[in-house]
C-alpha cells in the first residue's frame, strides 16, 4: 500500500462510518475506481479500530456511566436511566449480530454489486428524508421503551445490505418512533460500538487464519487517521443536523446512487 491509499481509505472509513451515507458503498467503490489492490484484512481491522476508538472517546462519559450503572444494577442496587440505556444498546444489537453471523458469507458473496448499492443508497436515502421531513420528535436516547428499541434494532439488521448505511437506517427508525434528530443520532452512534466490535472481531478471526504479511506502519497510520476523521465527523455531524437536518445527506445519497447506476449500467 502506498501512502495515498492509506490516507484515502482511512479518511473514507472514518467519515462514512458515522454519516448516514453508507461506508460500505464508499469502501467498495474506491478499488473499483482506482487500480489499487485490496488493502487486506489487517488494514480493515485497523480502520475499524480507529472508528471504534473515536466513538468510545467521544462518548466516554456516557459509556462510563452506563458501565457503572449496569454493574450497580447487577449487584441489586436498582436500574437507573444509564443502566437501562446499556440494556437498550445490547438488545438492539442482537438482530444484526445474529443475522450477520448467519448470512455473512451470503451477503459478502452475492450482495455487494453496484446495482444493490445504488438502489439501496437511493431507496433508504429517501426513507431517511421522509422520516426527517415528518414532525420532529422530542425524545432522547434515555426516553426509549423496549418496543422502540426492537424497531430500531430490527432496522439495524437491514444495514447488512450494502448501501443501506447502518447509521442511516437506525437514525431513520429512531426518527420514526419519535426521537429528536440529536437523540436519534446519539443512540445510533452508541449502537455502533458493539457492531464495530463484532465486525472487527470477524475480520480479526479471518486475519489470524490467513497467512499474510502485515505493514505495521500503514496499520498504525490507518488507525490514527480513521480515528481522527471519525471523531471530527461525529462532532460536526451533531452540529450540522441541528441547523440543516438530514436533507443534505439525503440529496447526496440520491445523487451518489443515481451516478453509480448510470456509471455502471448505462
Amino acid at each position: 500500500m502506498d501512502w495515498l491509499q492509506v490516507v484515502v481509505l482511512a479518511v473514507v472509513q472514518g467519515v462514512s462510518e458515522f454519516l448516514p451515507v453508507s461506508s460500505s458503498a464508499h469502501l467498495i467503490l474506491v478499488p473499483v475506481l482506482t487500480e489499487w489492490q485490496d488493502q487486506g484484512l489487517a488494514f480493515d481491522v485497523a480502520l475499524h479500530l480507529g472508528s471504534l476508538s473515536a466513538v468510545i472517546i467521544y462518548f466516554r462519559q456516557e459509556i462510563w456511566q452506563m458501565v457503572v450503572s449496569s454493574l450497580a444494577a447487577i449487584s441489586g442496587k436498582g436500574v437507573n436511566e444509564d443502566a437501562r440505556l446499556a440494556l437498550w444498546v445490547t438488545l438492539a444489537t442482537i438482530p444484526v449480530g445474529l443475522i450477520g453471523l448467519l448470512l455473512h458469507d451470503v451477503i459478502s458473496h452475492f450482495m455487494r454489486s453496484t446495482l444493490i448499492i445504488g438502489v439501496s443508497l437511493i431507496g433508504f436515502g429517501l426513507l431517511l428524508g421522509y422520516a426527517d421531513w415528518r414532525k420532529a420528535g422530542t425524545r432522547n436516547e434515555y426516553q426509549l421503551c423496549w418496543k422502540d428499541v426492537l424497531i430500531i434494532g430490527g432496522a439495524q439488521a437491514l444495514a447488512l445490505i450494502p448501501g443501506t448505511s447502518r447509521s442511516g437506517i437506525t437514525i431513520t427508525a429512531a426518527l420514526m418512533v419519535g426521537m429528536s434528530r440529536e437523540g436519534a443520532s446519539r443512540f445510533s452512534f452508541l449502537l455502533s460500538i458493539p457492531v464495530i466490535v463484532l465486525a472487527g472481531g470477524l475480520e480479526a478471526v479471518g486475519l489470524f487464519s490467513a497467512s499474510q504479511s502485515i505493514d505495521w506502519v500503514a496499520m498504525l497510520a490507518g488507525t490514527l487517521l480513521s480515528g481522527i476523521s471519525a471523531y471530527l465527523c461525529i462532532h460536526y455531524f451533531l452540529v450540522v443536523i441541528k441547523k440543516l437536518g438530514m436533507q443534505p445527506f439525503v440529496i447526496y445519497r440520491v445523487l451518489f446512487g443515481a451516478w453509480l447506476l448510470w456509471f455502471f449500467y448505462f
